[in-house]
């Protein structure tokens, strides 16, 4: 099972340094780790430089895979994804990426597992142009999972799909994580997905790690004043999970 840990990890862009000393445990495969902060924390950049997409110094450990670098796929946000493309076409160059171009019946099959667990496999040969923003984020998982990565770093992968669709997803990432053993990463700005789904909770605020840990640990009332100046209070609800309760003031510290 494969593990991530980050050493004094930094990234920069030019001269301008947007991440420093990023420490963590060991975010072991099988479970999701939730990476949460405000806006503009850092949360994206990290993905970056631990993909090898962004510059810096530190070190980024992996163990247990014969892979290396090719182990860990980013999923941005914004995909950028060819229009002209149908949904299908998109998931298969993303199969095929540094394996040729034969195509092989093994990763078909990949990519109709992958679609249909995802449901979308009714939208396979429609354009990507003809999409709205929530169908265009599954297709995005849709192509990482075809890549069979041991590390998938997914940056607000919810953002964009409707409530139902945010909890089929995370509930099937983290039976996927569970049965894979792969090591999910995911941005994520609704504190109550994290609380139900993340073994493990990355806090970022101003560029650098807060606290690293258990997520019942680490999403606390004291966390949430000093890193979103947000009153709030931690509550178990009817079904004894713990829920984020804010309350109406907003502190100004």
């Amino acid at each position: 099972m494969v593990s991530l840990a980050l050493k004094d990890v930094g990234a920069t862009y030019g001269r301008r340094t947007v991440l420093s000393g990023v420490n963590t445990g060991v975010l072991r495969g099988g479970g999701l780790t939730a990476v949460i902060g405000p806006n503009a924390a850092g949360k994206s950049t990290l993905f970056k430089r631990i993909a090898g997409l962004a510059a810096g110094p530190g070190l980024v450990h992996l163990s247990d895979t014969a892979k290396g670098r090719e182990a860990i796929c980013y999923m941005p946000q914004d995909t950028g994804a060819n229009a002209v493309l149908t949904v299908y076409e998109s998931v298969l160059l993303s199969a095929k990426q540094g394996s040729g171009w034969k195509v092989k019946d093994g990763e078909l099959t990949e990519i109709d597992r992958a679609l249909s667990a995802l449901r979308i496999d009714d939208l396979a040969f429609r354009g990507l142009g003809e999409l709205s923003g929530g169908q265009r984020q599954l297709v995005s998982i849709a192509q990482a999972l075809v890549r069979k990565p041991e590390v998938l770093l997914m940056d607000e992968p919810t953002s964009a799909l409707d409530l139902f669709r945010q909890i089929e997803v995370l509930g099937f990432m983290k039976r996927l994580a569970a049965h894979s053993g792969m090591a999910v990463l995911i941005a994520l700005h609704d504190l109550n997905h994290a609380l139900r789904y993340c073994d493990d909770t990355v806090v970022i605020s101003g560029g650098s790690v807060v606290a690293s840990g258990p997520t019942h640990a680490f999403i606390t009332a004291e966390m949430l004043k000093n890193v979103y100046r947000v009153e709030a209070r931690i509550e178990a609800c009817s079904l004894g999970r713990p829920v984020v309760i804010v309350d109406e003031s907003i502190s100004s510290a």
